[in-house]
């Protein structure tokens, strides 16, 4: 069973790098863009799971995204994108 979960998987590898699709769409990831220390966007998540000035936790689909710093503000948030704010002063990838 393991030999064909790895079969599909390199096989939906290959059809993503064949339509040249950027990987966070087809995959359902969340996209993070990181503006210097003071601002992070985020498209795709799927919703914050706290949040203080000093810490954000959010859903990026089979990952939290755990940002770090001061002074941090939840500036915009729709269902597809949100932006922090403040002084961001570390980003954590926690499965």
């Amino acid at each position: 069973m393991a030999g064909l979960k790895k079969k599909l998987a390199q096989v939906g590898q290959e059809a993503l790098e064949r339509l040249e699709l950027p990987v966070n769409i087809a995959a359902g990831v969340a996209r993070i863009e990181l503006l210097g220390n003071r601002e992070l966007y985020m498209d795709r998540h799927r919703g914050v799971l706290a949040y203080t000035t000093e810490a954000v936790d959010v859903n990026g689909g089979g990952v939290v995204v755990r940002v770090r710093g001061q002074d941090l503000q939840l500036l915009v948030m729709t269902e597809q994108e949100l932006r922090i704010t403040g002084k961001i002063s570390g980003i954590e990838l926690v499965e």
